[in-house]
């Protein structure tokens, strides 16, 4: 008997009929004799619509009053998978994030867990129920309700598989696992039998859709066995390593993300502590940034160029002016219609060339780059938006990424 916790997406449990589905497919599992932790998002859908009210009412909703409305999504889902399991006669018990003691710190919108106090849970599955979480929210010292940002829910799965020393972390969506690029957009993308933790966190903050990046964080940071599933297909899915002795080719993905927009301070002073000057007020205001890059722009003044996230553009716009008027820089630019194009690829540690092969194929196709970042397993650029898919196209059959050869096939344990 193992104790698994198994997170069921938007789109699992996107109707009635999806509801019912995921019950049977959790009582299958639990007839196998295993404990059972879920964590449900809100259904497909709902957090945008109420988003679309609270902006109806305001254009900047208050922060503390709009997390309140979004974590009503998910109290819904888990009082209706928990309905569907009781209707079967599976004992199951819902809980909000705060009723599980899922402890966050006070910035609303995109906290981060803290802690989280799992006696209640452990009491409820010695009991034989099915325990039903909230995901994506929880409470913060002074007791306000907090969410966790987009794809919250996979980091409240790993965070209570973690507490609670789960056997496994299951992550179920509408794809049956990592791609080695977006099957929208390559109809020829083949699903990968296993990836190493660093190899997802760098495709998750790269932009790939199946986890959130936080989820990837603290699955890595307490070695919890991770595996991403489908909801509507059997199969084996993609399961996240803790091994790197695999074989690898240089590259295992192509990874694309259009959140991204572009900003550009130039004419400032080149002295020590600028660039802290620059980006000190932006994450004051909690908003996180991407790639940075300094040029050398003559006469003893720099230009600092940065991407973050398209949600935070018009905030990072506004206090980046008012950083410009306080350093006397020559100005400020931005784009929003960039987008970020990565390869990763764990082998690209015994592989030399990548970048310089990626840098090619782009230009090849006449698509100009016009960021540049790299880490040890990592090649970003930022390029054009309306260049995007043909960028990916090209970088996937460059490298192969089409063929069977190309997918690790040694054994990957924790």
């Amino acid at each position: 008997m193992a104790l698994i916790v198994q997170k069921f997406g938007g789109t699992s449990v996107g109707s009635i009929e999806r509801i019912r589905a995921v019950a049977e497919r959790i009582m299958k599992t639990r007839e196998l004799g295993h404990e059972l932790v879920i964590v449900v998002s809100a259904i497909a859908g709902e957090t945008d619509r109420l988003v679309q009210l609270a902006n109806e009412l305001s254009p900047k909703p208050n922060p503390r009053e709009f997390d309140v409305l979004l974590s009503t999504g998910e109290q819904v889902s888990i009082a209706l998978l928990s309905i569907a399991l009781l209707d079967r006669g599976c004992p199951s018990r819902s809980y909000t994030g705060a009723q599980v003691h899922i402890r966050t710190d006070s910035v609303h919108n995109k906290a981060r867990i803290l802690g989280i106090n799992s006696s209640k849970i452990r009491t409820d599955l010695e009991a034989g129920n099915v325990v039903v979480v909230a995901g994506f929210q929880g409470m913060d010292e002074m007791g306000n309700i907090t969410t966790l940002g987009r794809g919250g829910s996979d980091t409240t799965a790993v965070a209570l598989a973690a507490a609670l020393k789960a056997n496994e972390c299951q992550i179920y969506t509408d794809v049956d696992g990592v791609y080695t690029a977006d099957p929208r957009i390559v109809p020829d993308a083949r699903r990968i039998d296993k990836v190493t933790v660093e190899e997802m966190l760098e495709m998750a903050s790269s932009g790939a859709k199946v986890m959130q990046n936080r989820a990837v964080e603290f699955a890595g940071k307490y070695s919890v066995p991770l595996r991403l599933l489908s909801s509507f297909q059997e199969g084996p899915g993609t399961l996240v390593c803790y091994e790197e002795n695999m074989q690898h080719s240089a590259v295992s993905s192509v990874v694309c993300n259009r959140d991204e927009a572009k900003l550009v301070i130039f004419g400032v002073p080149d002295q020590p502590g600028i660039a802290a000057s620059i980006l000190g007020p932006i994450s004051e205001a909690h908003i996180e940034v991407d790639m940075i890059i300094q040029t050398l722009g003559g006469d003893g003044i720099i230009d600092l160029a940065f991407t973050v996230h398209k949600r935070d553009f018009s905030q990072a716009f506004s206090i980046l002016k008012t950083v410009a008027n306080t350093l006397d820089a020559r100005g400020v630019r931005s784009d929003e219609f960039v987008a970020k194009l990565s390869l990763v690829g764990i082998g690209m540690r015994s592989h030399a060339g990548v970048a310089t092969k990626m840098f090619q194929v782009l230009g090849q196709e006449g698509i100009n780059i016009h960021l540049i970042s790299t880490s040890e397993i990592k090649v970003s650029v930022i390029i054009d938006e309306k260049c995007l898919e043909r960028g990916v196209r090209a970088l996937h059959t460059a490298f192969g990424l089409g063929t069977e050869t190309t997918l690790a096939v040694e054994s990957c344990q924790k």
